[in-house]
């Protein structure tokens, strides 16, 4: 494999994933193709929500790792529901883009009950990371390789990508898509939130520069 300006060499890489079944789905955010994918490594079933004509360059895509309590439950102990929401309405209004939702991601990687036994210890006082390291586990255990396999399948070249997270810009481009733009997708925080998001500015190196008016205001 080799790598120039930061991205490998495409045609050398191995394809992850079997792509399923497509399939029209309608939300309230306007109708996207459902494209089902199978991670022939990890085994998960993956999803990518699709709108318009994708491939090429620059798609709006945003890569969405999975949240049972934040996505279908609407906790408030992160920003993952709103995010979700936020990304597809911006997708649509684009008219062309694609989200990526990765199933096996949840608590940035560690699973759902590990994910709730950090909440517990973070409602006793640590913070994301603390709690996750005091369990033995990373940090952060995502890997984002299957994201850029789907990608290569949708033939998306460079994307525009929806996050504040710097490792998926690294990730893409170690896997081979070019990342012309990181596009900011912050959410108006609460009290629930705050201690959460401030630990991800300074402890996971996420762009979060609206935090700080926050902080004056409080």
């Amino acid at each position: 494999m080799t790598e120039s300006d930061g991205v490998f060499d495409v045609d050398t890489r191995t394809s992850g994933v079997e792509r399923v079944v497509n399939v029209r789905l309608a939300t309230k955010h306007g109708d996207f193709l459902a494209i089902g994918y199978r991670d022939l490594v990890r085994g998960d079933e993956q999803i990518a929500l699709v709108y318009g004509d994708v491939g090429g360059e620059e798609a709006l895509t945003r890569l969405h790792s999975e949240c049972l309590t934040g996505d279908a439950f609407g906790s408030r102990h992160c920003e993952c529901g709103d995010q979700l929401s936020a990304a597809l309405k911006a997708i649509a209004a684009e008219g062309r883009g694609v989200l990526v939702y990765l199933r096996g991601h949840e608590g940035r990687g560690i699973g759902l009950l590990a994910k709730l036994q950090a909440m517990k210890l973070q409602s006793e006082g640590l913070d994301t990371v603390e709690a996750n390291l005091a369990l033995g586990l990373p940090a952060d255990a995502r890997d984002y390789k299957v994201a850029a396999d789907v990608l290569h399948d949708l033939e998306v070249r460079s994307v525009r990508l929806l996050s504040n997270n710097p490792q998926k810009r690294d990730a893409l481009l170690r896997h081979g898509v070019r990342v012309s733009e990181q596009v900011p997708l912050l959410m108006t925080p609460h009290k629930e939130n705050l201690p959460y998001l401030l630990t991800k500015r300074d402890r996971m190196d996420h762009y979060l520069p609206h935090l700080e008016a926050v902080i004056q205001h409080t």
